[in-house]
């Protein structure tokens, strides 16, 4: 169980006088990368999540190896931004070689990208340092499209955080995509019914069964936040209230049981109210950022993200 704040040992001006342009360079590749493929900041913003919720926030899903994080079944074929990771470390390398660590580096990216696709901003806390070891059954054990809300929260409250965590960070689906492979079970045989999930507005559901036939590898995708693709707002919540979420992980949020005394009052307010929305989420972004971070001698500053240093 990870618990218990470290946010002491984590400040904003750690590399004030040891990298001092660290946050300036991250800003400016993360734009470049965004100007290449808008769609990488979702990305971006996945593998900082990823990594917090295994192990802590230590880079661990940057580790490249056949039983590393990236080969879980949550990530396989899905984590993007590895190659803009790659680049942004050969930079701030260049800048201060052996100061930044890629679990900071990519605390910052997910931050920017959250702020350049019109999110709020944030100071982000840093310090963390790399850790040793990928924990690929830990990856395994991630929050799925396809869990009760009962067991997502669940899996929140044991790094620490709480319904309106849930409800908050689940809003950066407000970017991004999906494959049909996340979501093709609510289309044809939900649940064994034989028709489709009830929960998903029919014209929604038209269009997706059109794009995801059942003879399909399941590997086309699309836009997780319709008619808002890109931008970071609360049309998400928005698309919630009127059974347009595409996730099953997404829709249970207002529309199971177990939402009516939980994250469904906090998702109707989300839905009207852009600030509450964007200060539950900066919360809960900076509470998952300081979920057990290795600081002091703990773990190393790696200098290849893929890769542990050789001693």
């Amino acid at each position: 169980m990870i618990c218990g704040s470290t946010s002491s040992q984590l400040t904003v001006d750690f590399y004030r006088r040891s990298c001092p342009n660290v946050l300036r360079i991250v800003r400016r590749e993360v734009i470049n990368a965004l100007k290449n493929d808008m769609r990488m900041a979702a990305s971006l913003l996945r593998l900082h999540f990823h990594d917090c919720f295994v192990s802590g926030c230590d880079a661990s899903v940057l580790l490249d190896g056949s039983d590393g994080e990236q080969n879980a079944l949550p990530n396989i074929n899905s984590l993007r931004g590895l190659e803009v990771m790659d680049n942004i470390k050969a930079v701030v390398e260049n800048s201060c070689p052996g100061v930044v660590s890629c679990a900071d580096i990519l605390t910052i990216a997910a931050r920017d990208s959250v702020l350049l696709s019109g999110g709020p901003a944030w100071k982000v806390l840093l310090g963390r340092r790399d850790g040793l070891v990928a924990n690929r059954t830990g990856a395994e054990e991630l929050p799925s499209p396809f869990e009760s809300l009962d067991g997502i929260i669940k899996k929140f409250i044991q790094v620490g955080l709480n319904v309106t965590d849930v409800a908050a960070l689940s809003g950066a689906h407000t970017f991004g995509f999906a494959r049909c492979a996340m979501f093709n079970n609510r289309l044809f045989n939900f649940s064994g019914s034989d028709s489709p999930d009830p929960t998903m507005e029919s014209m929604m559901v038209s269009d997706l069964q059109a794009l995801c036939p059942l003879t399909d590898d399941g590997n086309k995708t699309t836009v997780l936040d319709r008619n808002s693709t890109d931008l970071f707002d609360n049309h998400y919540y928005k698309n919630l209230l009127n059974q347009k979420g595409l996730l099953a992980s997404d829709q249970i949020l207002f529309s199971s049981d177990e939402a009516q005394t939980t994250t469904k009052p906090l998702v109707e307010a989300y839905s009207s109210n852009t600030t509450l929305f964007f200060s539950d989420f900066v919360k809960a972004m900076i509470k998952m950022g300081n979920m057990s971070p290795l600081t002091g001698s703990n773990g190393q500053i790696r200098n290849n993200c893929g890769i542990v240093n050789s001693s």
